[in-house]
């Protein structure tokens, strides 16, 4: 505001004025995560810049074998998230263009498809509308609103929607920047395994589900002959095919059904994962998965980095960077983030 010149015109002003008024209310729309609407009316999105094309380097295959595919729920609460991601990624890949994206969308949202096609205009991509009444009666209310949206679960039925012909599927949060060639990642050998994962056995496991889960002479057994281990599932590589024919998706949804009769834990969409696959993944170098960026589930409290390599970050918890770099109340881990940040605020309109 200082830097406005006096001699400006009132209607220059008013004008501004005005289209300041519209973006920042956009801006507040798109970023609200913590409240429900009822009936929301039509959302207006937040603009992006276009993004650069990225090209695949000399060495890259253009055949279907070399395609990796990444998965990724889409919601416009969480798009500028989704749209640094997704940048990150083409910027650190060896071979861009043989990324082929999938995202998961609770509504058909023409607008959504829109601004993925401004941003990235090279982008291989596909949007599958999530049915949430897939879900709705089998949500439990957990420890944070945010984690109760039925998109949060799109990830249990990934099988059930990707084309049967992709038989391998990164699955990624869209807090998160990946600041390493993801082709790495999708190389894993799954050594037989639904699911690969950075795994945290260090973690207190039993944190994870109530008394009345360990109290329960039944139930506290439900880890026996395995090493359960604590693992995120916002960045998973799933082998699609294994999970269709092991039947996985009704063995998570059994567990949120039992979770309905009797609570045995308090956070969303991870337990019924852990209960199923806890100790029986393939483990990944936790380089992948520096998660817990956003703090705890509460206050959502500053973090550092943990030590060693990095190739991936991940805000999970309560606070995430765009809202406190907007908030110009940053964590010092979120500039890591900013680089990514597509989003074409007002600043960036005045400065043009």
């Amino acid at each position: 505001m200082a830097s406005w010149r006096t001699s400006t015109s009132i209607a220059s002003l008013l004008g501004l004025l005005s289209f300041l008024l519209l973006h920042c209310s956009t801006t507040s729309t798109a970023i609200r995560v913590s409240t429900i609407i009822r009936n929301p009316s039509p959302m207006k999105l937040p603009i992006f810049r276009e993004a650069p094309a990225f090209r695949n380097g000399d060495s890259c295959g253009s055949e279907e074998a070399y395609r990796i595919h990444i998965a990724m729920t889409l919601d416009a609460n969480y798009l500028r998230g989704t749209m640094a991601a997704v940048l990150s990624m083409l910027q650190h890949s060896t071979c861009p263009e043989n990324l082929s994206f999938h995202f998961l969308c609770a509504h058909s949202d023409s607008e959504l498809v829109s601004s993925i096609k401004s941003t990235f205009p090279y982008l291989n991509f596909t949007i599958y509308r999530f049915d949430s009444n897939r879900v709705r009666g089998k949500i439990s209310k957990s420890i944070r609103q945010a984690l109760d949206q039925p998109l949060n679960y799109a990830r249990i039925y990934l099988a059930d929607i990707l084309p049967a012909d992709v038989k391998r599927v990164i699955y990624l949060d869209s807090d998160l920047v990946v600041v390493d060639d993801v082709g790495k990642l999708w190389g894993v050998d799954m050594e037989d395994n639904v699911l690969a994962a950075p795994e945290y056995c260090h973690a207190n496991f039993t944190l994870y589900f109530n008394d009345a889960f360990w109290s329960d002479p039944v139930l506290s057994k439900t880890f026996q002959g395995r090493n359960p281990c604590y693992f995120n599932t916002g960045v998973m590589v799933v082998d699609v095919e294994k999970w269709r024919r092991g039947g996985y998706t009704k063995k998570v949804e059994q567990w949120m059904a039992f979770q309905k009769q009797k609570r045995i834990y308090h956070l969303g969409s991870l337990p019924p994962f852990l209960l199923v696959l806890a100790g029986n993944i393939k483990a990944v170098n936790h380089r992948w998965n520096q998660h817990g960026l956003g703090g705890d589930n509460f206050e959502g409290k500053c973090r550092n980095l943990h030590p060693g390599p990095i190739s991936l970050l991940h805000w999970s918890g309560k606070g995430k960077p765009w809202l406190r770099l907007d908030s110009r109340k940053p964590c010092v881990v979120d500039h890591l983030w900013a680089p990514y940040d597509l989003y074409r605020s007002s600043r960036h309109f005045l400065e043009d």
